[in-house]
């Protein structure tokens, strides 16, 4: 099953850039700007990704955060994680960033923005990863926060291709941000949303209803509310699930307890993505294997939850027609061995 996955045409569509910051690479951006970090040793930081829950692991997150400061940094982080997914049969990613968090430590929205776009470029050239941007709003600040940031991204619509919500979800329904996402929307920018992860189903209502995503990032409490489910398989809407994440963060105890087999058995359009991969222990691939005994190591259904990933993409319909084509061809010729 191992060589399956890793073989596996995928795409993924729930990935920070700034949560793809392994250790090695901290240290080694904190000494290239003369940043002292707030550990010893590589060994130190590895150990402080050891966390409970949210807000403990975005105290770190945003903390690492402070260590990128030029265009060379972001590239760095960006081409670091591209250099991973390659290895791992990603054939397309659409990343989010979160320029708020880099804008208030001095750092410009370009700096942050031409670094990563770079590093995609030059991925999409050298691994044939295709690639899109997403700029996330941080849901703790406020939304006149988050309308000075899309003033910042309108001069670069051909870099982004939407806009999300992410942060510290309790108490910060999606409700706080409907001007800016209709202004988003009216822009011409994609729109995704953070909801149902340690918030209600009702935050997930709120997306649909208020922000009027595309898609849903996590979900995971539509399971309490079985009209909502309905709902979702009826409108296909999709849900961009981070298996390792949820176990990581505790928003499930287990991962044998993880809703994703429920989730499948009731319809929903899911994935699988790696959200944060260096805190919360494996890219893409790692996902996959995390999860697949849960589907009774069923290639059909890997090879579906990849299918979903593509179908749930940004992409042209050409585009996706294609990927789905080679998730397919992979499985037949699986399949006939």
């Amino acid at each position: 099953m191992k060589s399956f996955i890793e073989g596996l045409p995928k795409a993924e569509l729930h990935l920070h850039i700034e949560g793809t910051f392994e250790p090695e690479l901290m240290f080694k951006l904190a000494e290239r700007n003369a940043i002292t970090l707030p550990y010893e040793s590589v060994e130190a930081l590895h150990e402080a990704y050891n966390f409970s829950n949210l807000q403990d692991f975005l105290d770190i997150y945003y903390q690492g955060m402070n260590v990128l400061r030029s265009e060379q940094d972001f590239y760095d982080l960006t081409w670091a994680y591209l250099q991973r997914v390659s290895q791992q049969a990603v054939t397309h990613v659409e990343i989010f960033f979160d320029p708020q968090g880099h804008v208030e430590r001095g750092i410009s929205f370009e700096t942050a923005l031409i670094g990563i776009y770079s590093a995609l470029q030059q991925g999409q050239k050298q691994f044939g990863i295709s690639f899109g941007v997403i700029m996330c709003f941080l849901r703790h600040l406020s939304e006149e926060d988050a309308f000075e940031t899309l003033e910042m991204a309108l001069p670069h619509k051909d870099k982004i291709i939407g806009v999300g919500l992410d942060s510290s979800e309790a108490g910060n329904p999606p409700s706080k941000f409907t001007r800016v996402f209709a202004k988003a929307r009216e822009e011409g920018f994609h729109v995704v949303a953070h909801a149902g992860e340690e918030g209600p189903p009702e935050y997930i209502i709120e997306a649909l209803d208020l922000l009027k995503v595309e898609r849903i990032d996590h979900g995971n409490t539509c399971l309490q509310d079985a009209a909502l489910v309905k709902r979702l398989v009826a409108e296909k809407i999709p849900l961009t699930v981070c298996p390792l994440s949820n176990t990581k963060l505790c928003v499930v105890d287990d991962m044998k307890n993880h809703p994703l087999p429920a989730m499948l058995k009731a319809g929903l359009q899911v994935m699988i993505n790696s959200d944060d991969p260096a805190y919360f222990g494996g890219y893409l691939n790692e996902n996959y294997a995390a999860i697949s005994g849960l589907l009774d190591n069923d290639k059909n259904l890997l090879a579906k939850l990849a299918v979903n990933s593509f179908t749930s993409a940004f992409l042209s319909d050409e585009n996706k027609v294609a990927a789905i084509a080679k998730v397919n061809d992979y499985l037949a010729r699986h399949n006939s061995n």
